[in-house]
């Protein structure tokens, strides 16, 4: 197979696509930015949809994150959550816009790169598929979470089934392992069956998030009134409250996920946009609505169980062991559905920056299976890749939320490297290019219009921000116990790390092709 995005001397950019997606349908779209069809269609609008609210999946984050944004922020960290959600949207709304007049996969990669230069495009490809490797990682790991709540003979390792201990972080990583191995299997087989998952996945996820909120509403100790308690925070809750942000940053990613499957969806530019900002409304409304009811529906704030066990704690003990466990076996299908979408996410990713011949053996990542349409080598890898980042929990129990927190600064920064050349864009006047004017069923392309600007702007000052905030090397987060430097600063050594190895990898890349 031949890398169409390299030249004779240097990695290039893909060749620019024409005003007019052309003809042909899907593949003849494809065709006009240079590239041939080679993955299934096989995606509707419906599974595009489940494509990225998988990857958010509410269920997943907000049980595993639920406990460390109480037990900074008290009951008022719910607050966070609108905060977050409405800088996401203005990022997803940025994204939409983009997925319309790109849709390819590799959507990050691509449109950084068409937005700017391909070295820069690069960068920003390179964080991405490092931060979903290590979101792998940390998503399967959050079975840890419900598994031995469900059931102690799923904690296989040690007594102490927390995940910020030594036995929890050896059994989280062993039930993390089986899980990898399943997904990995699940996205070399066929399209189909990974989309099939997905679906009725995601359709049981939001099954469960609408039962468990009317549950915890109606099961409720306590008035609204109590979300502006701020628990034990002295002083100024900025601080506190900046902190317990966390978990709902680490909530609201992934929305992209469905412009990462573009090549495999029907009518791309008229599905991507619409379910980009669709996973993102509804993680948010379904993730506020089970966040809040925990807090209202908590036998106790100050037992210290919340703070601990987090919101497996409130269904068992509020809604009783069966149904609890009950909701519990949803959440654990939703974090194995969550682990399959991210890894197919980051899969296409690299299939996508291969097929440019823009990573080390390019010719085998870019390769696609004739008969399942879908690029294994790049699953393979970010399944076994994503095993080792797994395996640095070991080091310590702290490594649990570093790694998490890792992951999610890596991908914002990535999403920042969009929507940064974006707003240059617009200030300097110069058409954002791609497709444009309809789209397959020949409906106007979405378009934020006369709002793109200010929304640009929110997204470029929200992303900044809160990758700043996420990275602040904060004793009492990274390093609670003391001694271990490197966890207190283990966002910043692991960002450092993955731009020098980049940069290695991405020269060593450059005199290959110019050889």
């Amino acid at each position: 197979m031949s890398d169409p995005g390299t030249t004779s001397g240097t990695l290039s950019a893909p060749a620019p696509a024409p005003d007019t997606a052309g003809p042909g349908g899907d593949a003849g779209a494809l065709a006009a930015f240079g590239y041939r069809q080679e993955l299934h269609r096989r995606l509707g609008r419906y599974a595009s949809f489940a494509a990225g609210f998988s990857f958010i999946s509410v269920l997943t984050t907000v049980f595993q994150f639920f406990a460390f944004g109480f037990s900074f922020g008290g009951a008022a960290f719910v607050w966070t959550w609108p905060v977050v959600l409405v800088g996401q949207l203005a990022v997803a709304a940025c994204f939409a816009e983009l997925a319309a007049r790109y849709p390819i996969s590799g959507a990050v990669y691509q449109w950084a790169t068409r937005l700017s230069t391909p070295a820069f495009g690069w960068f920003a490809g390179w964080l991405m598929v490092i931060g979903q490797i290590v979101v792998v990682s940390a998503a399967a790991l959050a079975l840890q979470v419900v598994l031995p709540a469900i059931w102690s003979g799923f904690q296989l390792v040690g007594g102490d089934p927390s995940p910020t201990t030594h036995s929890g972080a050896e059994n989280a990583v062993l039930l993390g392992l089986v899980l990898l191995v399943a997904t990995t299997i699940v996205n070399v087989v066929d399209i189909r069956v990974m989309s099939l998952i997905n679906s009725v996945g995601v359709t049981c996820e939001l099954i469960g998030i609408a039962l468990m909120a009317v549950l915890l509403f109606t099961h409720t100790e306590r008035g609204p009134g109590v979300v502006l308690h701020t628990g034990q925070a002295g002083g100024s809750y900025l601080g506190v409250f900046l902190i317990a942000s966390f978990s709902a940053a680490y909530v609201l990613v992934g929305f992209d996920s469905a412009g990462e499957m573009s090549e495999e969806t029907r009518s791309p530019s008229r599905t991507a946009p619409r379910t980009i900002l669709g996973a993102v409304a509804a993680a948010g409304i379904g993730g506020g609505l089970v966040l809040l009811g925990g807090v209202l529906a908590a036998p106790s704030l100050t037992d210290g169980n919340l703070a601990g066990q987090g919101l497996s704690y409130v269904l068992t003990s509020r809604l009783g062991s069966g149904v609890g466990r009950a909701l519990l076996l949803d959440v654990a299908v939703a974090v194995c559905v969550a682990t399959l979408a991210i890894q197919t996410a980051g899969a296409r990713m690299v299939f996508s920056m291969a097929r440019d011949g823009a990573l080390p053996a390019s010719r085998r990542l870019a390769a696609v299976g004739t008969r399942t349409g879908t690029p294994n080598a790049p699953a393979v890898v970010v399944g076994v890749l994503a095993a080792a980042a797994m395996a640095l929990s070991l080091v310590s129990a702290s490594v649990y939320l570093a790694l998490g927190t890792t992951c999610i600064v890596l991908v914002y920064l990535a999403y920042a490297m969009v929507t940064g050349p974006m707003l240059l864009r617009r200030f300097r006047g110069v058409p954002l290019g791609g497709r444009s004017g309809a789209d397959e069923t020949g409906r106007p392309l979405f378009s934020l219009g006369r709002w793109g600007l200010p929304i640009n702007v929110l997204a470029v000052l929200y992303g900044v921000a809160m990758a700043v905030n996420l990275a602040w090397p904060r004793a009492e987060v990274y390093d609670p116990q003391g001694g271990h430097w490197y966890l207190q600063y283990f966002t910043l050594l692991f960002l450092g790390g993955a731009l020098l190895l980049g940069l290695v990898a991405y020269r060593t890349k450059r005199k290959s092709v110019g050889a």
